[in-house]
């Protein structure tokens, strides 16, 4: 059996350069870090909970991609620039997590990192799940 490479359409994400959106081997799908870029290649405005939207939405489109949905996560990674920004905001980005991907939650881990990729981001969002052949 061999990786399966995986990449969102265009409208939806920025077309990768020197990576795949996603890559898949048997049930297994990994998620490259989505960053807060629209579909136009720049970093959403408006802060932290404007980017964890952003990002949160890129993952899950990926996941789509690859077949997936939110429910099928088993665990994610946030790589923040602002600690501190996300923690007072933690009820919030609950909630907007709640909004586009439901009430269940994977193992998570947020980890703090003085920059990203693109030096305007402020969170990167990475994730693993478990995708099964579906017969419904």
């Amino acid at each position: 059996m061999t990786v399966e490479r995986i990449n969102a359409p265009t409208f939806a994400l920025v077309k990768p350069s020197g990576f795949s959106h996603a890559t898949r081997f048997r049930d297994i799908v990994h998620l490259a870090g989505q960053t807060a870029l629209d579909a136009d290649g720049k970093i959403v405005e408006g802060g932290i909970l404007a980017q964890f939207r952003q990002a949160l939405f890129n993952v899950l489109v990926a996941l789509e991609a690859a077949g997936g949905q939110p429910s099928d996560l088993l665990s994610v990674t946030i790589y923040l620039t602002d600690i501190p920004g996300y923690q007072a905001n933690g009820k919030e980005i609950g909630r907007i997590w709640r909004d586009l991907a439901g009430a269940d939650y994977p193992a998570m881990a947020g980890i703090g990192v003085v920059a990203l990729w693109q030096p305007e981001a402020l969170v990167e969002i990475q994730a693993v799940a478990a995708i099964t052949t579906r017969t419904d």
